[in-house]
């Protein structure tokens, strides 16, 4: 059988997603899960460990206070109620974004506003806030996504201007930098996400931080049942400590490894990464957000692509669902017309990041795997065998 039959159609696999696991195989992480054996602590509500994580991470972000959890979703819950959003309060965010933060929001008794997101990029637009804001607005919700990054010092301005309180999710981005900020650290209050396929993983957890007093004390106070309702386990703690450690290092190898995939992937080529306007910055890329063009693939849609290319060991997928498409208009607001946000429903895909610790190899592989599906779109598309 050729080599240049696709997987899809019955061809050789170039690879498959199983060369690029994640969590990868860790001398440290494996140390600090039989340190946490040896002492016993695995079995604890609260050590050791925790306590450790939690002074890393005020160090590493330079924050005043850390709050571990159970999840990202549960983090910024936890965010939103420490910023005192309750009852009949509006909170801003971009019509695309992750589902978990329009629960959230509704989870406080809070109203989504929903804004359209930037053309360049499908992450929040500052320039939306005039618009949506109104005299019930209490905070804004930001989150980086797919190695698109938000200008923050635009949302910053507009939130003190207004009285307002921000919550930036840095879920996606642990270790970016924005303006020469760290990624999380420009809001209110931030948010990091521990889980399973996340730059820095536990498999679950998360965690809230913040330099103001007032906000981390209410958070701390609604976790407090007896004993901490919302808990990131020692083990847990654990495992995070050693990746935190090597964080800069890896997000270096990513940023390396998209800029030179990008040598060889343009708009003309029918992706077109997203594009970033803060000045001084480096995205995350725990996913490669990527503008697909169907009509660069002779109709083959965007599941279909990212079907075949998963057939051959890249990681492909469509991105999120916009949420003005997945909810009830009675449970939002929406400020004009959505149309970045239908377009990036439509045309958003994203690759999922362990590849690119690979290397160069990694880009290889995409590459011809890239190649050999736009070749056969025609007959990917039809559904024709070989």
């Amino acid at each position: 059988m050729s080599n240049d039959i696709p997987a899809i159609l019955g061809g050789e696999p170039i690879g498959s997603l199983d060369d690029f696991p994640w969590p990868p195989a860790s001398d440290a992480i494996r140390e600090a899960l039989d340190r946490v054996y040896r002492s016993g602590d695995w079995g604890r509500y609260h050590g050791a460990e925790c306590d450790a994580l939690e002074s890393e991470l005020q160090e590493y972000l330079g924050c005043q206070y850390v709050e571990l959890c159970c999840s990202g979703t549960a983090a910024v819950e936890l965010a939103l109620r420490g910023v005192k959003v309750g009852q009949g309060d509006e909170v801003i965010l971009s019509a695309y974004d992750f589902k978990g933060n329009f629960a959230d929001v509704l989870a406080v008794g809070g109203t989504p506003v929903l804004v359209d997101p930037l053309a360049a990029n499908w992450n929040f637009d500052p320039k939306r806030l005039e618009d949506a804001v109104s005299d019930k607005t209490k905070a804004i919700l930001v989150s980086h996504l797919h190695g698109g990054i938000v200008p923050m010092q635009q949302v910053m301005d507009f939130a003190v201007t207004h009285g307002l309180k921000v919550v930036e999710d840095a879920a996606q981005t642990p270790g970016a930098r924005i303006s020469g900020r760290q990624a999380g650290t420009w809001g209110h209050v931030g948010v990091y996400s521990f889980g399973g396929s996340k730059l820095l993983s536990a498999g679950r957890g998360g965690a809230v931080f913040t330099n103001d007093g007032p906000i981390a004390q209410r958070i701390r106070l609604h976790c407090q049942r007896g004993n901490h309702a919302y808990p990131l386990s020692e083990l847990q703690s654990a495992v995070v400590r050693p990746q935190l450690a090597v964080l800069d290092g890896m997000n270096e190898i990513r940023a390396k490894i998209v800029k030179a995939l990008l040598l060889h992937i343009s708009e003309a080529d029918g992706l077109s990464i997203l594009k970033n306007e803060a000045s001084d910055s480096s995205p995350g890329y725990y996913k490669v957000g990527f503008k697909f063009c169907v009509e660069a693939f002779c109709g083959l849609d965007r599941d279909q692509f990212s079907e075949a290319m998963r057939a051959e060991g890249i990681a492909l997928s469509p991105g999120f669902r916009s949420l003005h498409r997945i909810h009830s208009t009675k449970r939002f607001r929406a400020v004009g017309e959505l149309k970045n946000a239908d377009e990036a429903d439509e045309r958003m895909i994203v690759l999922s990041h362990p590849g690119l610790l690979a290397g160069i190899v990694f880009v290889e592989h995409f590459l011809r795997a890239f190649e050999r599906i736009k070749g056969e779109a025609e007959r990917i598309r039809s559904g024709l065998g070989s």
